[in-house]
């Protein structure tokens, strides 16, 4: 057994007869995969692998162990739900027992964190060559000397093998995923889904840093010729990803951040990209780390003749994956962080055709929609859906929040306070009429950037503005470029009558879904909710 951990695993209580391969870089990583059989390459050296039956996360399957420290802190419920602690030693114990029987192990030792003051050390324990791989891409990966001595403070052991026993071990399935705080510990057992690893950690940082006072976000960033940074916050569909990578502006990182006094610093030191019907000429510079070795492309599908890829086809799963490092992106943050956010850009696709393309979001507004976190389902993207369907997803990941909602939600209203940071509400869905009704288009994404460069470049305050009579907020009259009947939904809409009866609808179900918040956010918080007739 050889190590050159500067802690080793028995250091740490784990007892382990398996041959220990430590903080392995990408090629070694890629040819140890090869050798068991865990992928293939791709025509251009990407790294293929099939995640098995799981190609996405196992959410009824996740546990937070119930104790002292998690009883009154974390938002219980169907997202987070309760683990005894009489069930986690069972757990813990059979886990370790079958670490003990592994032939071989990969050790990782990473940071949960860009910005120093608030970053977390990390030790992955894999099975899995691949999955070493892949979290060794995603999270921040320490230099030569950092390593040296490197202090594992969280431990995250996967093993796909691993089976709970719903009696046993208080799960709900063969499959777990547990988390506990106090030991600081994260056992995964039987999926091969690689996110389960990714979203342990941010939901690690999003429990420990708001005690902090940094607020974690689901969110990506980006910095301007002029310094200024901007957040996005978005659902998968909105546009998160698509437009926060402008070739005109530095990257910080596409998908979870933390905002502190000092910085917006990205959690990760890569990238997890859906590569479902992804094209050059749609997305090219994400196209282009497909062909780049040290990519770990999941369940995408392959010619086995001539190894070329089909981004199109989603007969294995729509989630298709691509992980990569973010230096693969061109222009990005040397250090994964920027200056405090200018702007704060919250994103929806709105299928009902009733919201605006931008509009400009007084704080207290801000906190209100980021609660609410809202888009849409159209007809044709699950069985069963024939007509445009809201969905709330609280703070834009409610999958991974630990804490009350209430607790991100006054953390963002007094950093956008403190900090000055104008918000805006961006509408990538559909104007002019349900997304279900014939020859009813989306946004034109000519347009979308256009009003997004304007807010980002301060030029948008100049203009004139009307308060929206449904939600309140204000929306630009005319924008030099930009359509006007763009800029007003209900002169899109061919009847004006069936338009207010729509957004009226969508008002209801804004001030229904905001029921469970009420109680738990301030008077002006409660005023920035959108009128009922």
């Amino acid at each position: 057994m050889t190590t050159s951990l500067s802690v080793s695993l028995a250091d740490q209580g784990i007892a382990t007869g398996a041959t220990i391969r430590p903080n392995l870089g990408t090629a070694a990583l890629v040819e140890e995969a090869l050798m068991k059989g865990e992928g293939r390459l791709t025509k251009d050296g990407a790294l293929l692998v099939d995640t098995g039956k799981f190609t996405g996360r196992s959410v009824k399957d996740k546990f937070v162990v119930r104790d002292a420290v998690t009883e009154d802190t974390i938002n219980w419920g169907a997202i987070n739900q309760p683990m005894s602690q009489e069930h986690w030693n069972t757990l813990k114990a059979d886990f370790l027992a079958a670490v003990k029987d592994q032939g071989e192990l990969y050790v990782a030792d990473l940071f949960g964190g860009s910005q120093p003051e608030y970053r977390v050390n990390v030790r992955v324990i894999t099975q899995m060559a691949w999955h070493n791989l892949f979290i060794r891409t995603l999270l921040v990966r320490p230099s030569a000397d950092e390593l040296a001595s490197f202090a594992p403070e969280y431990t995250i052991i996967n093993l796909p093998s691993f089976k709970a026993d719903p009696a046993r071990h208080g799960c709900r399935s063969d499959t777990v995923i547990a988390v506990h705080f106090s030991e600081k510990l994260i056992l995964i057992g039987n999926t091969e889904y690689s996110g389960e690893m990714k979203k342990g950690v941010f939901g690690l940082l999003n429990f420990l840093l708001p005690a902090q006072g940094v607020m974690p976000m689901h969110c990506s960033a980006n910095i301007g010729p002029d310094g200024k940074s901007a957040i996005f916050f978005g659902l998968s569909g909105t546009g998160k990803t698509t437009l926060s990578a402008d070739a005109s502006r530095t990257l910080i990182g596409d998908d979870e951040h933390g905002w502190s006094d000092q910085a917006i610093f990205n959690f990760e030191g890569g990238c997890y990209a859906k590569m479902i019907n992804l094209s050059a000429e749609g997305e090219p510079e994400i196209y282009a780390t497909t062909k780049m070795f040290g990519t770990i492309l999941e369940n995408v599908t392959m010619d086995p003749d001539t190894r070329v890829l089909d981004f199109t086809d989603d007969s294995k799963t729509e989630n298709t994956r691509g992980a990569y490092p973010i230096e693969f992106i061109p222009n990005t943050s040397e250090k994964n962080l920027g200056p405090p956010p200018s702007n704060v850009i919250l994103l929806t696709a709105d299928a009902f055709g009733v919201l605006p393309p931008i509009a400009r979001l007084t704080p207290e507004q801000a906190m209100y929609h980021f609660l609410s976190g809202y888009t849409a389902k159209v007809a044709g993207t699950e069985i069963g859906v024939t007509e445009p369907t809201a969905t709330f997803s609280t703070c834009f990941g409610a999958a991974f929040m630990p804490r009350h909602p209430s607790v991100y939600g006054n953390l963002l209203k007094k950093r956008i306070a403190d900090g000055g940071a104008q918000c805006w509400l961006v509408n990538t869905g559909w104007s002019g009429g349900k997304a279900s009704e014939p020859g009813i288009k989306r946004m034109p994404i000519k347009a979308t950037r256009a009003l997004l460069n304007a807010a980002l470049d301060g030029s948008l305050n100049d203009v004139e503005f009307r308060k929206d009579p449904n939600f309140g907020f204000e929306v630009p009259v005319a924008v030099p470029g930009v359509d006007a009947n763009l800029l007003d939904p209900r002169a899109a809409w061919a009847d004006g009558e069936e338009y207010d009866r729509t957004a009226q609808d969508l008002v209801r179900k804004f001030v229904d879904n905001f029921e469970q918040f009420a109680a738990h956010v301030d008077e002006s918080v409660r005023q920035a909710a959108p009128q009922a007739a």
